[in-house]
């Protein structure tokens, strides 16, 4: 899958990722990655902007460390962030439940 698929679908991946610890930017994308099999190939311009954003919208805590003389930045889950991402699952099970009867109605 490219980014363009996952159009509108983006901030409640992230969340999810971040829900049980916290990651720096390049572990997120292979996070994801992993979680999906390797059908998601993420790239760092589509993640990069949406953490960002995220943390501005107060659904993320970022702070920066340095690993191995390395300085990144690591993202967490703030309390926001866990409502948010409540109600991102909520909206994903009703939109899989509604299409779903649709385009397989005999299930």
């Amino acid at each position: 899958m490219n980014a363009d698929e996952l159009r509108g679908h983006m901030d409640a991946l992230l969340l999810s990722v971040l829900e049980g610890e916290r990651l720096h930017g390049y572990a997120i994308i292979e996070a994801l990655r992993e979680r999906s099999g390797g059908e998601l190939n993420v790239p760092t311009g589509t993640v990069y902007p949406a953490l960002r954003r995220l943390e501005g919208a107060g659904l993320l805590a970022g702070e920066w460390s340095t690993a191995g003389g390395r300085r990144r930045r690591t993202y967490r889950l703030t309390d926001a962030g866990r409502r948010a991402l409540a109600g991102e699952r909520s909206a994903w099970r009703s939109f899989t439940r509604t299409i779903g009867s649709v385009l397989d109605p005999l299930r």
